[in-house]
């Protein structure tokens, strides 16, 4: 799933090249990927309105309308945007004001696209921890002082803090040496920061590489991101690490696979839970 670099990626191109422009026609060829309202009142909540300005919160893309509505974009695991489109793998197409295409594809037809009043009154969006770059070292410390969860699935809990999916959870927890299945409260104040500081870097460079093209996510023009080859673990299983050649392992977390260096993210005695010893 694209995770904050990847929308953050594409939110940052969006503007660049729609903003200000009006949705002058809609062309819907599966309307699984819409989820309110209607097809066709979706259409014509959209057309004629002008998009005048592009947020993200998490991993939600929101374009906000000349009419006061919030058009927002879920990309899921397989959603893409791509500018200036042709409509030949569009999900839905939609033709701006500059003659040009704007194309949502999606294979999986996992993604969701909606028209409301409001965002911020959506569900999920009301239940999203703060944003990674929002928070101070002091405040995730607090954070973390009274979680009994494993740290790998705490960081992928968007109420807890949004944006952070499998991979750059991976990445930072390398970075940081801490080991995934460490408990939450269990890390030093020391850890935390250090944690904290590796999360908003990895992010930082991440988006500054337009993301990871993993799965199928592209950036607006199609093309894939240029952060993949900076990955430490995430995919690495078997591969030495690049720190102390030790083969990087697999194991699950949260029903998820997540990659890690047992040499360089050991599993201390304040790491272990009670089931575990």
């Amino acid at each position: 799933m694209p995770e904050l670099p990847e929308v953050e990626t594409v939110k940052r191109e969006i503007e660049k090249a729609v903003l200000k422009k009006r949705i002058t026609g809609l062309t819907i060829k599966r309307v699984e990927v819409i989820k309110e309202p209607q097809p066709d009142k979706f259409m014509q909540r959209l057309v004629g309105k002008a998009i005048i300005e592009i947020l993200r919160r998490g991993k939600l893309l929101i374009l906000k309308l000349s009419s006061g509505d919030s058009f927002t974009i879920h990309l899921k695991m397989t959603g893409q945007l791509v500018y200036p489109g042709n409509g030949l793998k569009s999900r839905v197409s939609f033709r701006l004001s500059d003659g040009r295409l704007l194309d949502y594809n999606d294979s999986r037809l996992l993604g969701e696209l909606r028209v409301v009043d409001d965002y911020r009154k959506l569900k999920f969006v009301k239940e999203l921890g703060p944003e990674p770059f929002d928070l101070s070292p002091q405040r995730f410390v607090q954070m973390l002082s009274t979680k009994k969860a494993k740290i790998k699935s705490l960081l992928m809990d968007q109420t807890f803090v949004c944006g952070i999916g499998n991979l750059y959870a991976a990445e930072a927890l390398f970075r940081a040496k801490i080991h995934p299945h460490c408990l939450a409260c269990s890390l030093s104040p020391r850890e935390a920061k250090k944690l904290l500081k590796e999360i908003k870097n990895i992010l930082t460079q991440a988006i500054r590489y337009k993301g990871s093209s993993v799965d199928q996510y592209v950036q607006l023009s199609g093309e894939p991101g240029n952060y993949l080859k900076f990955h430490k673990v995430y995919d690495r299983e078997g591969k030495p690490c690049f720190i102390c050649k030790t083969a990087i392992k697999r194991i699950v977390t949260g029903a998820r696979g997540t990659y890690f260096c047992p040499r360089c993210q050991r599993l201390n005695k304040r790491c272990v839970s009670k089931r575990q010893r």
